[in-house]
């Protein structure tokens, strides 16, 4: 039997309530790391393999461990190649270099600006490069969510088809090779799945409030960890958004109770399939939409997301598409939808083409065309918590739990995490102090 170390903050075989979540954010703050992760342990996880969660650790002091205990590290990455997870990257590169096992990075990306020239490199071109030949030292290929996170590695001296591969996001292939929309048909009484990120712009913003306004059935899905803390003790505010992001209480969304914040994949994926329609600048709000059958609308802002939306096909605008005046049934005659049942089946020969090339066991070795898994099964037997209410919306002895309960475990927290960091900068600090002595 082998083991696979996979990169997360849980299982998807687990089921956590509330107050685990307060406890420690298993989400790596933004619960859409949910949906690939789990896309990624289902695909892989068979007879013949088991899978445990590094808990998001990238302690280089572990690799002993690692070495003893698993037969491969696997990690799937979002849009790791950005500023402020430069620090992560470095400890990972420590930590594959001490490595004896393969390892494996299935759907690396680059945070960018939309028309952002790669070319002119970040300053963070050193650490990714170093982070990037310490992989290849592990394994065969490295898979890349989309073409411009490619130019970016071409850049590096990286060689295509090489080097990397452009694989999408792990997230489309949850459910195998094909994807099949239902149609579109919305009514005033249609259930429209909103989402937002906080980059969005005023004029998209807008446009999302009316069409809550106008389709009074709908739900708004935040994905932050903040976004939970606010919907789940209702007080604190987002900072650095745009004035109608929905960022407090106050906000229309949280004031008439259409919030709704997942715990799991299970109750997410329920939810998404009976919504008639997704919209947002939520990439995986969408995709989640998508692999359960649902027509997604994505409006896409960066490069990250561009590169994405145009390798699997998703149904996409961006924010310069949207006026005071767009009607949202007109975009949609306007969309053609199924771009991305058509190029999906390549998509997916494609991603376990990468697979094969690492030589990693999955569950598609024998059919590609198969349907269930054994994760299935495991998780028909689960009990997963339903998603976070709006607290302006829950009973006077709920609200009570959580101010009292709820809170005083987030204050432990809070405090764990202050202890860590100060030990932390004093660890830097003796460093600092040995390195002007000698």
């Amino acid at each position: 039997m082998k083991k696979y170390l996979v990169r997360s903050g849980m299982l998807p075989e687990y089921s956590y309530n509330e107050f685990d979540i307060l406890d420690r954010d298993r989400f790596g703050s933004n619960n859409g790391n949910l949906v690939y992760q789990y896309s990624v342990i289902r695909t892989l996880m068979n007879e013949n393999v088991e899978i445990y969660s590094d808990e998001y650790s990238t302690n280089p002091d572990r690799a002993e461990e690692i070495n003893e205990k698993y037969d491969a590290y696997i990690i799937p990455l979002a849009d790791a190649l950005r500023d402020n997870f430069i620090p992560h990257l470095k400890n990972y590169t420590k930590l594959i270099k001490r490595l004896t096992i393969p390892v494996v990075v299935i759907g690396v990306g680059l945070k960018a600006p939309y028309n952002y020239d790669v070319t002119k490199g970040f300053k963070f071109d050193k650490e990714v490069k170093e982070f990037i030949s310490a992989v290849l030292e592990k394994s065969n290929i490295i898979g890349l969510r989309g073409q411009i996170t490619g130019d970016y590695l071409t850049y590096l001296g990286f060689k295509p088809e090489k080097d990397f591969t452009v694989i999408g996001c792990p997230s489309m292939y949850a459910f195998g090779r094909e994807i099949k929309l239902k149609p579109i048909n919305i009514n005033e009484e249609s259930l429209i799945s909103l989402n937002a990120s906080n980059i969005v712009t005023e004029e998209v913003m807008q446009f999302l409030t009316n069409i809550a306004t106008e389709f009074p059935n709908y739900y708004f899905i935040p994905q932050s960890y903040r976004e939970f803390l606010l919907n789940y003790f209702g007080f604190g505010s987002i900072k650095n958004v745009v004035p109608s992001f929905p960022q407090n209480v106050k906000s229309k969304f949280y004031k008439e109770g259409r919030v709704k914040y997942f715990l799991n994949v299970p109750t997410w994926f329920q939810y998404a399939s009976e919504a008639s329609l997704s919209i947002g600048t939520r990439l995986h709000g969408n995709i989640v939409a998508t692999i359960n059958g649902t027509p997604s609308i994505t409006i896409v802002s960066d490069a990250r997301m561009r590169e994405l939306a145009l390798y699997h096909g998703l149904p996409s605008i961006t924010p310069a598409d949207i006026t005071e005046h767009t009607d949202l049934k007109k975009l949609i005659n306007e969309i053609d939808f199924k771009e991305v049942e058509t190029i999906q089946p390549k998509r997916f020969d494609h991603f376990i083409d990468f697979l094969n090339k690492n030589k990693l066991e999955h569950i598609y070795k024998r059919d590609k065309n198969r349907k269930d898994a054994p994760l299935d099964t495991i998780m028909e037997k689960i009990y997963y918590h339903e998603p976070i209410t709006t607290i302006t919306k829950i009973s006077e002895e709920e609200i009570g739990k959580r101010l009292t309960v709820g809170y005083e475990i987030y204050k432990q927290r809070e405090e764990r995490l202050r202890n860590k960091r100060v030990r932390q900068l004093q660890s830097e600090l003796n460093n600092l102090k040995n390195k002007l002595k000698k």
